[in-house]
């Protein structure tokens, strides 16, 4: 599994809303500043996270985006799927895929599977609060 780089700067821009938004919208201009991030391709993230339910926008004078909910209730997994979809090591565990003519006696399913349990529960219980408390003090958040 890789994250690309659209999913790292989906985690970058929620962790840098959650630490400077207090509850206020924030224009993306500033954020792409911040995390030195091309604002147009911001955009774009943005409009997925907007979709997904996770940040809401506003136009005009004061406008920006911010959360929607408190960061102790984003976990990592939820924002990462807003881009990457699922996070599945290997196709044959993705939602809807076909199933494998082999997953009888397929001897590295077991491997592929907890591999997945382990990276569900990890990337569940990080928070973006927990994000922010591990790195206070700095605007650089390297993914």
């Amino acid at each position: 599994m890789k994250i690309s780089t659209r999913g790292r700067y989906a985690l970058r821009v929620m962790t840098d809303m959650a630490e400077h938004g207090n509850g206020n919208y924030i224009p993306l201009k500033d954020v792409a500043a911040r995390q030195e991030i091309s604002q147009k391709y911001m955009e774009s993230i943005a409009s997925d996270i907007v979709k997904a339910g996770l940040l809401e926008g506003q136009h005009g004078k004061g406008g920006g985006y911010k959360l929607k909910r408190d960061p102790s209730l984003y976990t990592v997994g939820e924002i990462l799927r807003v881009t990457e979809g699922e996070l599945a090591p290997v196709a044959c565990l993705e939602t809807g895929a076909a199933p494998c003519p082999r997953a009888y006696g397929c001897r590295t399913l077991p491997v592929w599977k907890k591999l997945y349990a382990v990276i569900n529960e990890y990337l569940e219980g990080v928070k973006l609060s927990d994000i922010i408390t591990e790195a206070a003090g700095g605007d650089d958040y390297v993914i």
